[in-house]
């Protein structure tokens, strides 16, 4: 369901982008993971999500939260899930054309950074960026939308599934999200 609000919590806009830019997202299987793991940090981490997209190796976001749980530790949750999900899909997917390579570079990225053990996904933080006005506010929320005609996916936005462009438009996206009046 989406709800329309009036901006009465702190938003931010995120990046989260896979390492080396890895264009992992342009199968369904890993992007179904993102899409899950976010939908449940809505329900049980209090994230609340006013736009998004899913490119094929990043996520942009402007989110903020019910003050369950702060912006930061849902982020962290989230892609610390999200790497092993996805890490263990990359694992048994039989049919990855890409498995050694991706796995590779993943294992490399991990042998410089002594957090992590065997692999890693995710690029370090998610530049959370403080929307300080509403002029910045729209401005971010154009870019995300314009994310995949701008890559030249789609023709228009709310084309894009894997995007909230749908839900400024009247439709239905994959996400419940707060529209921003």
């Amino acid at each position: 369901m989406n709800r329309t609000t009036q901006l009465t919590t702190a938003l931010y806009f995120t990046t989260d982008t896979v390492i080396d830019w890895v264009d992992i997202f342009t199968r369904p299987c890993y992007k179904h993971i993102v899409m899950e793991s976010l939908s449940y940090c809505q329900k049980e981490k209090g994230l609340i999500i006013y736009a998004w997209v899913l490119m094929s190796n990043h996520l942009h976001m402007i989110v903020g939260t019910s003050g369950k749980s702060s912006l930061s530790d849902i982020i962290r949750d989230y892609k610390k899930y999200t790497s092993k999900a996805i890490l263990r899909e990359l694992h048994e997917n039989i049919h990855e054309s890409r498995k050694k390579w991706m796995l590779n570079l993943f294992e490399f990225a991990s042998s410089q950074d002594i957090k992590n053990k065997n692999y890693k996904f995710w690029q370090e933080g998610n530049d959370a960026q403080f929307i300080y006005s509403k002029d910045y506010l729209n401005q971010k929320l154009h870019y995300i939308h314009a994310n995949p005609v701008t890559a030249e996916i789609v023709k228009a936005p709310e084309d894009y599934l894997y995007s909230s462009a749908i839900d400024y438009s009247g439709g239905k996206g994959l996400l419940n999200i707060t529209l921003i009046e």
